[in-house]
């Protein structure tokens, strides 16, 4: 479904540093107004068209690796908030991220057939499932997190971003999330 590396082997440097630009460019413009064009893609990113064709045969196929990234990124942001921050600030922080993704996701998936958006949100939940446990497990471990709560849980609340336009998500996000880590904190006697 989505182009990748050739089987086996890595990307040439400058070649890993073009797809980059182009998933930027592809992440950037899918929030524009109108279908994501391919040619627009390439000359954001200022390569041409048969690069980035080369990349990414068709729109779905870019759109598709954008969503995956946008996956890939999520996911690893978890591990490393806990690296830096307390369980609880990493879970905040985290649903920061997470404000983010839920936009490339509504806007991934208003662009792709509906059989194909179905295919990503299943790749998804397990690995942003895995990220929430990570971040709820050590939490509970602090004692900072309430014992009950969740991944599929937090999955279930934070759903509802993706069907969010820019302004509401813009205007109610931050603290929506912020409802949301105060409800998943530990309450102490």
């Amino acid at each position: 479904m989505s182009a990748s590396a050739p089987s086996g082997g890595t990307r040439r440097a400058d070649a890993q540093r073009n797809r980059e630009r182009i998933l930027q460019a592809a992440r950037d413009l899918v929030h524009e107004p109108g279908e994501l064009k391919l040619n627009a893609v390439a000359k954001a990113c200022g390569i041409g068209q048969g690069t980035l064709y080369r990349h990414f045969p068709t729109r779905e196929d870019l759109l598709v690796e954008v969503y995956r990234h946008e996956v890939e990124e999520l996911v690893a942001a978890a591990p490393r908030l806990l690296e830096t921050h307390r369980p609880l600030d990493a879970l905040a922080a985290w649903f920061d991220r997470v404000a983010a993704y839920a936009r490339v996701k509504r806007d991934v998936f208003a662009a792709v057939e509906a059989a194909t958006w179905r295919d990503l949100a299943a790749h998804s939940l397990g690995p942003i499932g895995e990220a929430v446990e990570l971040l709820l497990a050590a939490g509970r471990s602090a004692g900072s997190v309430r014992a009950d709560a969740e991944a599929r849980d937090v999955i279930v609340l934070i759903s509802w971003l993706s069907r969010l336009d820019d302004a509401e998500l813009d205007a109610r996000g931050p603290r929506l999330l912020s409802i949301l880590v105060d409800g998943l904190r530990a309450h102490r006697p």
